[in-house]
C-alpha cells in the first residue's frame, strides 16, 4: 500500500504523452483540465487483493512541439497529501511517515530529459521523478490522440516504478515493490 505515493509520480508522465503528437505542427503549450484527469496507482500485497488508489491535487506545465518531439517538455507537481484510496484509514497510514511522509515531503514532482516518438500515437516519456526528497530517472509510454479541428489532447500514460528506489522499503517484500503508474488525461490550448 505504500507504493501508492510513487504511483503519484507517474503523473507527470503522462502529461509528456502528449508531446508524441502528429508532425507539421509548431511548439504549442497545453493546459491540463483537472477534471478531465485521474492519476492513478496500483499495488499488489501477499494475501490482500490489489490496493488502488488516485492522487487528487497537482498542476503541471507541458510545452508541444509536433514537428520535433524531442523538443517538447512537461512538468508536473503533485501534491502527496492528496492520495485516497477510498478508505480513510488506510489513506492516513500511507500518507504518514513510514511511506510517502507527506508532511515532511509535501510534492512529488516530475520533471521531462526526453521525449521519443515511437510513432504518430505514442511517445515515451524520461525524465526525473522526485519522490520523498529523492530523485530517479523514470520512463512511461504515453499514447496521445488529437481530436481533428480541435485544441485538445486526449492522454494516456503507462509506467512501473519501484519504490525502494526513493526509500520506501516498509513492508518489503510483502507488499510489492512495484507500483503501476496511470494517468488518463484531456489538454487544451490556453
Amino acid at each position: 500500500m505504500p507504493s501508492f505515493p510513487r504511483l503519484l509520480s507517474a503523473l507527470p508522465l503522462g502529461f509528456a504523452v502528449l508531446a508524441l503528437a502528429a508532425p507539421g505542427a509548431r511548439a504549442e503549450t497545453y493546459r491540463i483540465d483537472p477534471a478531465h484527469t485521474q492519476i492513478r496507482f496500483e499495488v499488489g500485497a501477499q494475501g490482500y487483493p490489489v490496493t488502488k488508489g488516485v492522487f487528487r491535487r497537482f498542476t503541471s506545465n507541458l510545452a508541444v512541439d509536433f514537428d520535433t518531439p524531442a523538443r517538447s517538455k512537461v512538468s508536473f507537481h503533485v501534491a502527496a497529501g492528496s492520495l485516497e484510496t477510498g478508505t480513510p484509514v488506510l489513506d492516513a497510514y500511507v500518507r504518514g511517515p513510514v511511506f510517502l511522509d507527506a508532511d515532511r515531503f509535501p510534492e512529488v514532482m516530475f520533471e521531462s530529459a526526453a521525449v521519443e516518438k515511437l510513432d504518430d500515437h505514442r511517445v515515451r516519456v524520461s525524465g526525473v521523478l522526485t519522490l520523498m526528497g529523492v530523485s530517479h530517472a523514470e520512463t512511461f509510454l504515453v499514447d496521445v490522440n488529437r481530436a481533428t479541428g480541435t485544441a485538445s489532447l486526449s492522454l494516456s500514460a503507462e509506467g512501473r516504478i519501484h519504490r525502494s528506489d526513493f526509500g520506501m522499503v516498509a513492508g518489503l517484500p510483502l507488499i510489492s515493490d512495484d507500483v503501476a503508474i496511470t494517468v488518463a488525461t484531456l489538454a487544451d490550448q490556453p
